[in-house]
């Protein structure tokens, strides 16, 4: 067996890139495979499982005929917007959260309270208090994504080693000096990774925001045709947020390798 495909069946062995992106290829094609003998085998009607051509036909017809860009963009709009809003709270308030006690006391309580509400519940309160317009779309996004997100800050700053801190003050430093150049720095690799598995979550909750009176957006498209039994068409929308997730994820893991080198 070559040394590259022996590292990956070994426990915990090394990982090679090029043996993993081929891997991560062959997955895709064998459940491609299955799915295209059982539509081919018919081991459910056509209508609810579709061939992967008649997906893609019917994906490419979106774009062409109904202008299902603009349903994208909207929705990427939506996504960012949210995680965006939680990032720039969920930092500081996790941060705060792991240096000062009073402040992990009176927040950790409530925001594990708040996150383990079902986002779904809390549809009817948001069009009460918001409206249907786009507000309470980003805040549906927004409430599946900053409570998960401030906790998972709030470990990674824990978990940086207190001897840092203590060098940082025996040399003089001030608290905000401390959490601004050693705590975040220290922490920012792990903190990367949890932003970018928290953008995955938002995006799980995009069908929910999008059923608030909305007429625009992916979820809003899959939605609709699932009144008609359009399977296809719904099937046509996950595959774009499918591949939309990976291509974002896989930017950001990039991204993580190259700021990060060093810690290869």
């Amino acid at each position: 067996m070559p040394a590259g495909w022996k590292s990956l069946v070994s426990f915990r062995g090394p990982e090679r890139r090029g043996t993993t992106l081929a891997l991560g290829a062959l997955s895709f094609l064998i459940v491609l495979a299955l799915w295209w003998i059982a539509a081919a085998l018919k081991l459910l009607p056509p209508q609810y499982l579709p061939s992967p051509a008649a997906v893609v036909l019917r994906l490419y017809q979106l774009f062409v005929q109904y202008g299902f860009i603009g349903d994208i963009g909207i929705s990427v709009f939506r996504v960012w917007t949210a995680f965006l809003l939680s990032a720039l709270m969920a930092i500081p308030l996790g941060i705060m959260m792991s240096s000062y006690p009073i402040v992990n006391g009176m927040s950790q309580s409530l925001v594990d309270f708040i996150r383990y509400l079902p986002v779904p519940a809390l549809v009817p309160l948001t069009i009460i208090w918001l409206g249907i317009g786009e507000s309470s779309k980003i805040a549906l996004l927004w409430m599946g994504t900053f409570f998960q997100l401030v906790l998972l800050v709030a470990d990674d700053a824990r978990r940086v080693p207190r001897e840092y801190i203590e060098i940082g003050l025996t040399t003089g430093a001030k608290p905000r000096q401390i959490l601004g150049s050693i705590v975040l720095p220290a922490m920012l690799p792990s903190m990367v990774d949890n932003l970018r598995i928290t953008l995955g979550w938002c995006w799980t909750y995009l069908i929910i925001a999008e059923i608030v009176a909305a007429d625009s957006g992916i979820g809003y498209v899959i939605m609709s045709a699932r009144r008609y039994v359009k399977t296809d068409e719904v099937m046509a929308g996950i595959l774009a947020i499918g591949v939309i997730g990976l291509a974002t994820d896989q930017a950001i893991r990039w991204l993580h390798r190259r700021w990060f080198a060093y810690l290869t």
